[in-house]
């Protein structure tokens, strides 16, 4: 668990990661580097769980060694399973990390969000419902192995 006493908005207790696959930790269905090594250090404090539609069909292997949930869901409605997930999990308990506009509606009610600017861009409607917004999902990770960069962005 990662304990957040942000000013102004309120004590956050995070026990789950929930983050998309494409474009988020990988590009063109590969792993970026330095992606699980992060992934295996957070998942000491935190559930890690990787919510995608699998569009190229490689995040089964791409996660071999990774310490994570892998759940794959349909093209269709992928906004709502998203969503559907984190708020089976909790959302006062859950950080979601995405940059697709089916990763808006999780991006937008997770109590922690962060979106991702990478070489697949970042959907709009995905960038102004974050709570927080990185040009790269290493900085983002980072942040959560670094809480006090988040309580410091957050406050009032």
């Amino acid at each position: 668990m990662i304990n957040l006493d942000i000013p102004g908005f309120r004590n956050v207790e995070i026990e789950h990661l929930v983050l998309d696959f494409n474009g988020t930790i990988a590009v063109n269905g590969k792993l970026i580097p330095g992606v699980k090594d992060i992934l295996n250090q957070l998942a000491s404090n935190l559930e890690v769980h990787i919510v995608t539609a699998d569009t190229f069909l490689s995040a089964q292997q791409e996660l071999q060694g990774v310490q994570c949930k892998l759940i794959v869901i349909p093209d269709e409605q992928q906004s709502a399973e998203k969503l559907k997930y984190v708020n089976k999990l909790g959302l006062m308990k859950t950080v979601a990390i995405g940059n697709g506009r089916n990763d808006t509606f999780m991006l937008k009610d997770a109590i922690i969000s962060i979106a991702v600017i990478q070489a697949e861009g970042c959907a709009a409607s995905a960038l102004v419902n974050a709570k927080i917004v990185c040009t790269n999902i290493l900085d983002g990770l980072e942040l959560l192995q670094n809480p006090k960069r988040i309580i410091a962005t957050l406050r009032q």
